[in-house]
């Protein structure tokens, strides 16, 4: 046989053995046999870790494979501690990671080319993969040795196919485990294989020990950079989750966890804090099959918890349904004490109940915090919650927050958009008619009172209340009317119907002081305009009124009013006689003995000026006793700053050094 024909069989048996029959199983033959130019690998214990790198931050890209069973047995036992298991995790991770990275058997990398394996005597195997080499098979292999490491072996092996031209191309392969590089040689190869992996695995230690010390902001910018170098990685991803949640960022978390999934069907930890986070959002039904999906014992915290927030969740079903709204906020507040401390529906919850139980205020701050929860978390329309969709139930409510508030129109815009999101829903629907109806009403009665048509008008809130009659808009409106036509009862029916909705509603408190004035009820209208002054410490329409209704008063009981004026400002004293003359007219006076360098008068005296705003029946005077020492040292006054109270002349109240409560008590108590 000549030499040409002995390289043309040679070459024929070579190609026969390498060929690719989809079986999956790895050929019998031996490929030192035959002078293969790829070398059996070594086993996967004896691979530096410097080599090892994950599908996604591979320089020169991946390839994709199944390694034969002596191979996969070896990725099962976990591998070496600092390598990447055969999923691409980062195993050298689990111990300090806030998920635990882990290797899984048989997982594939994605790549563009085929990986072949050799086990001692074995040849090259099979695809089976998503990916197929591109390439032809004579193009396959390189014309050098690729060695466990990946650096290139002497030429001197290739003597008996030397007439062949392979040379080392610019392919994206991986072979065995080593890297072939575009352009690079195998130094350079390794070199960069081995930077890329030490970053990775450095980044995710140093963030997880940022994230055991409760340092998420710095944690979290090193599970990004972890990300972007290997974006297919799904522990970095779930590690990133870890910190975004810790950061309150649940959607965003979810997401990750949601991502990693879908890289990783069977990563354990991912499911697990999806289970964690649907928990903390209130979806107790997607919780519950995270939980349980991979596994048939979860860890029994977690199902305890679950357990404990579902059946609060069902008692503030059957609450609502009967109206025990007191037990309902009860039972919300439990609901997020248990573990749903971030969802949005149980705030909205919160809110239904406090806005029932006329506790406006709350109800507003707990609609605030739902929807900011809402706009930050995962969508959950698909769900249902009390019969109707989740985010349709949190438009109804919040429809119904803004109208006792008076913001008819932002209510009618929540309302429509329940009624998008869940259109065949009776509640949803009943309340999408209501609303319309209170805002069409309110609206007609404020045309009404504008144009003087008083009774219409009051016909028109009228029927707004039918459908709202928790509406203390309505109830206020209304009085506004039966004040103009003279009904001052009935308006302070009105009033005090809005009031026990709205405690702090200073319109309809407003209106209630006017009808009481008209009646004469002094002691009523002055009840009601210091409750005005707090509120609004700056009016001086109201201080006037107050000033009015208190000199009314004291007129009713007898008392000299002739010389009472409205005040406004603090008087200063500039001699005896005229002290004197001020602390003996009638009604109260309070004197303010100070030094213009002491920092205690200093610091009170804009309390004292807004005092004299607030109560302007009073006659506010100061003294400076470096000034003028003889008022001092008649009324015996060594310590600055002292107040002392005047009635008629008399002193009733001395204080030295009061605080601003004790002061302004004591001005209340004498000044009426």
């Amino acid at each position: 046989m000549s030499h040409s024909h002995k390289l043309d069989s040679l070459s024929n048996r070579f190609s026969s053995d390498l060929c690719i029959d989809g079986s999956n199983k790895p050929d019998s033959k031996d490929l030192t046999e035959i002078g293969s130019p790829v070398s059996p690998l070594r086993s996967l214990r004896a691979v530096p870790t410097a080599t090892q790198t994950s599908s996604s931050s591979s320089s020169s890209g991946s390839v994709s494979g199944k390694p034969p069973p002596n191979v996969a047995a070896r990725l099962s036992d976990g591998g070496v501690p600092g390598r990447l298991s055969h999923s691409g995790e980062l195993s050298a991770s689990r111990e300090c990671s806030p998920t635990g990275f882990n290797s899984r058997p048989g997982h594939r990398r994605s790549g563009s080319g085929q990986l072949f394996y050799s086990s001692g005597g074995g040849g090259g195997g099979g695809g089976g993969g998503s990916s197929t080499a591109s390439s032809p098979v004579s193009n396959v292999f390189p014309a050098g040795n690729i060695c466990p490491s990946g650096k290139i072996g002497k030429s001197g092996m290739m003597s008996r196919s030397s007439a062949r031209n392979d040379v080392l191309g610019s392919g994206t392969g991986n072979y065995g485990h080593g890297s072939i590089i575009r352009g690079g040689g195998g130094a350079a190869a390794k070199a960069d294989t081995k930077t890329a992996s030490m970053d990775v695995e450095e980044l995710t230690k140093a963030g997880n020990e940022h994230y055991k010390k409760g340092q998420f902001p710095e944690a979290l910018r090193l599970y990004d950079r972890a990300v972007a170098m290997c974006p297919d990685n799904a522990s970095c991803r779930s590690n990133r989750a870890a910190a975004l949640a810790a950061l309150g960022r649940l959607g965003e978390a979810v997401k990750e966890c949601e991502d990693a999934v879908r890289i990783d069907q069977g990563n354990v930890k991912a499911h697990q804090r999806l289970a964690s986070l649907y928990l903390r959002l209130g979806q107790v039904e997607t919780a519950r099959r995270h939980l349980f999906l991979l596994s048939r014992q979860p860890d029994p915290v977690e199902v305890q918890k679950l357990q404990q927030v579902e059946r609060h969740l069902e008692r503030c079903a059957d609450l609502r349904k009967v109206g025990d709204w007191k037990s309902a906020l009860r039972e919300s507040d439990a609901t997020i004490a248990a573990g749903a401390d971030s969802s949005p529906l149980i705030n909205a919850l919160r809110a239904e109940a406090l806005l029932r139980l006329h506790c406006l205020e709350e109800a507003d701050s707990a609609m605030s915090n739902a929807s900011k929860l809402a706009s930050s978390s995962p969508s959950g329309s698909a769900n249902k919650f009390f019969g109707m969709l989740s985010d349709s139930y949190i438009y109804i409510v919040w429809a119904q927050v803004e109208m006792a508030l008076g913001r008819f129109g932002s209510a009618g815009t929540m309302a429509e958009k329940a009624k998008q999101i869940d259109p065949r829903n009776v509640e949803v629907t009943v309340m999408l008619n209501n609303v319309r109806s209170v805002v069409r009403a309110r609206t007609q009665g404020n045309e009404l009172f504008n144009s003087g048509k008083f009774e219409e008008a009051c016909i028109a809130y009228g029927e707004g209340l039918r459908c709202d009659p928790s509406n203390p808009v309505l109830y206020c409106n209304r009085a506004a009317c039966r004040s103009k036509l003279g009904q001052w009862e009935k308006s302070i029916e009105d009033c005090n119907e809005a009031l026990k909705i709205q405690a702090n509603y200073t319109k309809a408190l407003l209106r209630r002081a006017d009808s009481y004035d008209k009646l004469e009820r002094w002691a009523d209208s002055v009840r009601d305009y210091e409750a005005l002054s707090k509120e609004l410490p700056g009016d001086k329409g109201v201080a006037e009124a107050l000033f009015r209704a208190r000199v009314a008063l004291k007129a009713s009981r007898g008392e000299e009013v002739s010389n009472l004026k409205f005040g406004g400002e603090v008087e200063e004293i500039t001699g005896v006689e005229q002290f004197q003359a001020a602390i003996s007219l009638p009604g109260v006076s309070v004197v303010h003995f100070a030094s213009a360098s002491n920092l205690q008068c200093i610091k009170i005296m804009p309390f004292v000026d807004a005092l004299c705003t607030r109560y302007p029946s009073v006659n506010f005077l100061k003294v400076d006793i470096n000034k003028i020492p003889a008022v001092a040292e008649a009324e015996n006054v060594r310590i600055v700053p002292t107040i002392k109270i005047y009635k008629s002349g008399t002193r009733v109240k001395e204080m030295i050094c009061p605080s601003q409560q004790v002061l302004e008590c004591s001005v209340r108590h004498y000044g009426l």
